[in-house]
């Protein structure tokens, strides 16, 4: 898709256009989007409401965390004013190790004065990998396991935004 759009006019606004005529249908529309700074992202921070950051607690993550952030605010000058943050969602976290606190410490003190940093933290579990191989939420596939009660933690406290 991404080579697709290089010729395209108004490329940025394509999936914008798209969701408009779907807007009357749906209550929310969420769109999920790789790890990368493409055309696509671009074209889903043009088109959305909000933002939710999802974030591991690695260094490459939080250095793409910074990235992510000065393109939203780019779209948000240039393309989609009404572009709003809700916040960052800290996944495959694992408490036990230094480095995944550490990390964490830093995305605070870089951004926790400005963009909400939920308290929820998602951790890391192989029941993910085995419920995606299972074609399976992780609700679905382990619905009492630690992951999905954090997700289901974390349901609660991002519908009170």
């Amino acid at each position: 898709m991404e080579v697709n759009l290089v010729n395209v006019m108004s490329r940025e606004i394509i999936l914008k256009s798209v969701l408009e005529e779907l807007k009357p249908f749906y209550e929310i529309i969420i769109v999920d989007c790789m790890p990368s700074l493409g055309m696509l992202t671009i074209n889903a921070l043009a088109a959305c409401d909000s933002v939710l950051i999802p974030a591991t607690p690695q260094y490459l993550s939080a250095k793409g965390l910074e990235l992510l952030l000065k393109t939203i605010m780019r779209v948000k000058k240039r393309i989609n004013p009404g572009i709003e943050i809700d916040g960052i969602l800290i996944t495959m976290f694992n408490e036990r190790i230094r480095l995944s606190k550490e990390i964490l410490a830093l995305i605070n003190d870089a951004y926790g004065k400005h963009i909400r940093i939920f308290e929820s933290k998602i951790p890391v579990s192989v029941k993910v990998g085995e419920a995606t191989l299972n074609y399976k939420s992780i609700v679905e596939y382990d619905p009492d396991g630690k992951v999905a009660t954090a997700y289901k933690s974390f349901a609660k406290e991002y519908d009170g935004i």
